[in-house]
């Protein structure tokens, strides 16, 4: 019997299994491109030739997407990524004071005290600290991202990038290549302007604290760790799983909540991978709101519907024209 945790993310989709003693069996990272119904579809359409309905317990949904996943799916709980990063690194230390996450789009620091989070923040507007950005470096210095850190672990002099905009790095980067700097040194200065980047705008302020956990895709990238040590002198832990850390909490909060409530799952099967999906949006005009409501619907009838502050179609399915 496995507990199902699906993160629904700009970038990135992960969907998870975790058996009753919390060991992972299963992980799976899909790219979202912009079709979260149908990169969930795939993804249980894998799961599929594996599981069976019954083999599933519960659900957790959490992410940017997490409301259509829930409907889609059958979600138990439904959490912020906040909250789901926090439970599973406190499933793994007890005494974590500090969880810097960096994904695709965006990045976050959670601080926690006696295992609560006390304060936290997030940057989704700017792209200069994410993964996306590293991704379009290594892209155009002709460099797999997979050994990215590497290059700058190999730097004895990093040069100093302007990091504080995207569109501003990337010409600083231009401008050093051009006065021949090596790659080794500009990659390492990139590291090092990401860090900075991060500590000055998305960790302004907060108490940085050991332990720290370092999750997320960019994880990975051992010239953002190295750099992350040098600027706190500390040392950061990156947790084994750390690129699906959100839906693994995910799936520690549903276990969670069904016990509480003592109910059975609502997951609605592997067969949803083959249900055609489709999503329209209405104006609701019930008050002066006139919130933007997402209808999901699944074989012509209505599966959900989200996006408005009230909660008056949050929970309904009823048809709406």
């Amino acid at each position: 019997m496995y507990y199902m945790g699906v993160d629904v993310g700009s970038v990135s989709t992960d969907i998870i299994l975790l058996d009753k003693s919390l060991n992972l069996v299963e992980s799976l990272y899909l790219r979202t491109k912009g079709k979260p119904i149908d990169v969930m579809q795939e993804a249980l359409t894998i799961l599929k030739e594996k599981y069976k309905d019954n083999m599933i317990d519960g659900v957790g949904v959490t992410g940017s997407g997490r409301h259509i996943a829930s409907f889609i799916i059958g979600g138990d709980a439904v959490k912020n990524e906040i909250t789901a990063h926090a439970i599973a690194s406190l499933n793994l230390n007890k005494e974590v004071s500090t969880i810097i996450e960096i994904g695709g789009q965006d990045s976050k620091i959670i601080i926690l005290n006696d295992g609560i989070v006390t304060d936290f923040a997030m940057n989704t507007v700017c792209a200069a600290g994410t993964g996306s950005f590293l991704d379009r470096q290594a892209e155009r210095l002709e460099i797999p991202i997979e050994r990215f850190g590497d290059y700058a672990l190999k730097s004895k002099t990093p040069i100093r990038i302007a990091g504080r905009c995207a569109v501003f790095a990337e010409s600083d980067m231009i401008h050093k290549q051009q006065l021949g700097y090596s790659e080794e040194d500009i990659i390492s200065g990139l590291c090092e302007a990401l860090v900075r980047n991060y500590l000055n705008n998305v960790a302004k302020g907060k108490d940085i604290k050991a332990p720290i956990f370092f999750q997320g895709g960019v994880a990975s990238n051992k010239g953002i760790k190295a750099a992350f040590q040098k600027a706190l002198g500390t040392e950061l832990i990156v947790p084994p799983h750390h690129m699906v850390m959100g839906a693994i909490g995910a799936a520690i909060i549903a276990m969670e909540t069904l016990k509480k409530e003592n109910r059975k799952t609502n997951f609605k099967g592997f067969d949803t991978a083959d249900v055609n999906f489709s999503s329209q949006s209405f104006e609701c005009t019930g008050c002066a709101n006139r919130c933007e409501v997402v209808k999901i619907l699944g074989d012509g009838s209505v599966v959900g519907c989200f996006g408005d502050r009230c909660g008056k179609w949050n929970n309904s399915t009823a048809i709406v024209s």
